[in-house]
């Protein structure tokens, strides 16, 4: 980024190359530039089986970048082989941000999480939307079948230390912010699309859409 970029005008001192930014933070150790490996171990085979959560991230060609979170019971994404995992793909928005993405391209981030776990578990590698019936069947949920799934080919793996969320304090309720008063979807919608609409209205339109359903 250019200092001169009109975007971030008001800042003197911007970081514009990696020798700047490691004179900022340092180096890291080798032991942390060790710890990236190239396929599933056993340790990142137990973390998938057991998170309930995870974050996929992906980009466009023309730079549009889309974080999207998908969540399940834990298991629920499977782990093919030590170079493939499957996420399945359930009813949403239908916007398909990622999918849309993937499409121009494969390159794709994943995160788990598992909660009241500090470490999360990081994957990089290239996906491919699939629609194979037997492994879609595979994850099926309450005899409902996803319509797609994402495969992953990983091509690096590493877990991630907990300090940011020792500091953010998100498996401590007692460290949580108040939540009242927080805007919900609903809310959010009806502002952010300037939408004449009532909370009811609105809800009965997505379920009329089919927007509302699990699965």
């Amino acid at each position: 980024m250019a200092q001169t970029d009109p975007r971030f005008e008001g800042f003197s001192d911007v970081v514009t190359t990696e020798a700047a930014l490691r004179d900022a933070i340092g180096t890291p150790p080798p032991s942390v530039v060790a710890k990236l490996i190239h396929r599933l171990d056993d340790i990142c085979r137990d973390f998938i089986a057991r998170s309930p959560f995870l974050i996929v991230s992906t980009a466009n060609p023309d730079g549009h970048i889309d974080i999207s979170p998908k969540g399940d019971p834990p298991g629920f994404v499977k782990v093919l082989d030590d170079r493939r995992i499957a996420i399945p793909d359930r009813p949403g928005n239908r916007r398909a941000d990622s999918f849309t993405n993937l499409l121009r391209d494969p390159r794709v981030g994943v995160m788990f999480i598992v909660p009241g776990f500090g470490e999360v578990l990081r994957i990089r590698g290239e996906g491919r939307i699939v629609r194979d019936r037997a492994l879609r069947e595979t994850m099926a949920v309450g005899g409902k079948v996803p319509a797609l799934a994402l495969v992953v080919y990983v091509e690096d793996a590493f877990m991630h230390c907990p300090k940011c969320m020792i500091r953010g304090g998100v498996w401590t309720p007692e460290s949580w912010p108040d939540t009242e008063g927080l805007p919900d979807i609903g809310r959010a919608m009806r502002v952010h699309t300037h939408s004449a609409q009532t909370a009811q209205e609105q809800f009965d339109e997505a379920v009329r859409l089919g927007l509302t359903t699990l699965y």
